[in-house]
């Protein structure tokens, strides 16, 4: 993965580095956090976190892939239809997943809908953070002239 580099910006003004996967573009939100150590999917189809940036605190993401949505009138393992999720942030992003119904990568879902992702971020400080000093707004920021030369 040949991934531009990216910086997280919060409020406050703490910086987080790491590299963008999924759609390479700039956003802003909420940061928050989830501790689940499953069920990617399921988190960012789920409504509530609608204009988000959510932080994984289990350290690999993307390992089993993303199963058919072929059967939109009830997608087992989506809480919806589509990516609610403003972004994700994660330790590690696994590029090669294994899953028997997984039909595509983490990755290319997130670019079919439009959804950047940082990895290589230390997700357990971040979230350290802002459980320290409450919730607060941040903005992924994708660093120009960097990788894609």
């Amino acid at each position: 993965m040949n991934a531009m580099q990216a910086t997280i910006l919060l409020e406050d003004g703490k910086r987080f580095k790491g590299k963008m996967f999924g759609a390479e573009k700039s956003v802003m939100g909420e940061i928050v956090f989830n501790t689940g150590m499953m069920g990617y999917p399921e988190t960012m189809t789920d409504p509530s976190y609608q204009g988000q940036i959510l932080t994984f605190t289990y350290p690999l993401i993307g390992n089993y892939g993303i199963p058919d949505e072929a059967k939109k009138e009830k997608i087992k393992g989506f809480e919806s239809d589509k990516i609610h999720t403003t972004a994700i942030i994660v330790s590690e992003y696994s590029e090669k997943h294994s899953h028997h119904a997984a039909k595509k990568s983490l990755d290319s879902w997130m670019k079919e809908q439009k959804i950047p992702g940082i990895t290589g971020v230390d997700t357990r400080s971040l979230t350290q953070h802002i459980r320290t000093h409450g919730a607060m707004l941040g903005k992924i920021i994708l660093e120009k002239n960097s990788g894609k030369e």
